[in-house]
C-alpha cells in the first residue's frame, strides 16, 4: 500500500502529532506520529451517552416490502436492530484503537419513511455506559452496522440503496460534557 506523501510516518508526527494552530492534539497519535491507544487510566468514572444516526435510502417499492415482510430474507427492521446491538457491544474487536467498554444500554431505532420518489429507513442508535472514555464509536458502529444489514436483506430487490449521513448525532458525559449536532441549513 502506498502512503500518500503527508501521511507518511516521517512527516505525520509534525502535522498530526504536534499541536495544530487553535486545535487539540490527536490523542491517538504518539509524538512521533505512531498510532496508540489513549491511557484512560487516570480518568474518573462518568455516565457517557452516546447517539448516533444513518440514513438508508431505497426505492419506494423496497420500503413497501420491507413493511409488509416480504423480502426473502425474513423481518429486515428485526434483524438490522440486533445486529446493530451486536455491533455496539463488539466495536473494540473492530476499531483497532477502541477501548473495550462495559455497555450497559444499546438502543437501536429504525423509522420507515416514505416519499413520492423514495423510501427511507432513519437509523438511530443509542448507548449509555459507566466508563472512563466515551460511547462515540459504539453508537457510531451500531448505526452503521444497522445500516449495512438492511442493505444486505434488500440487495436481492434493490442494488441501487444508499447509506447516508451516518454520523454523531448528541454525546454526554466526560470532560467535555454534552455536545449535540446543530442542524444543517436545508441543501438547494
Amino acid at each position: 500500500m502506498q502512503v500518500a506523501p503527508e501521511l507518511s510516518a516521517a512527516t505525520s508526527g509534525r502535522r498530526f502529532g504536534a499541536r495544530m494552530a487553535g486545535r487539540a492534539r490527536l490523542s491517538h497519535l504518539d509524538a512521533a506520529g505512531r498510532a496508540r491507544m489513549v491511557d484512560v487510566g487516570a480518568k474518573p468514572l462518568t455516565e457517557r451517552v452516546a447517539v448516533a444516526g444513518a440514513t438508508v435510502v431505497m426505492r419506494s417499492a423496497t420500503l413497501r416490502l420491507i413493511a409488509e415482510g416480504a423480502l426473502p430474507k425474513g423481518d429486515v427492521l428485526a434483524v438490522a436492530r440486533l445486529a446493530g446491538i451486536m455491533a455496539a457491544k463488539r466495536t473494540a474487536e473492530l476499531i483497532p484503537l477502541c477501548h473495550p467498554l462495559v455497555l450497559s444500554h444499546v438502543d437501536v431505532t429504525l423509522t420507515p419513511r416514505s416519499a413520492r420518489a423514495h423510501g427511507t429507513v432513519d437509523v438511530q442508535a443509542t448507548v449509555r455506559l459507566e466508563g472512563k472514555t466515551g460511547a462515540e464509536m459504539e453508537a457510531l458502529t451500531a448505526a452503521s452496522v444497522a445500516a449495512l444489514t438492511i442493505y444486505d436483506m434488500c440487495k436481492a430487490v434493490d442494488r441501487d440503496i444508499e447509506i447516508t449521513a451516518v454520523r454523531l448525532l448528541r454525546k454526554e458525559g466526560g470532560k467535555r460534557g454534552r455536545w449535540v449536532r446543530r442542524a444543517r441549513a436545508a441543501r438547494a
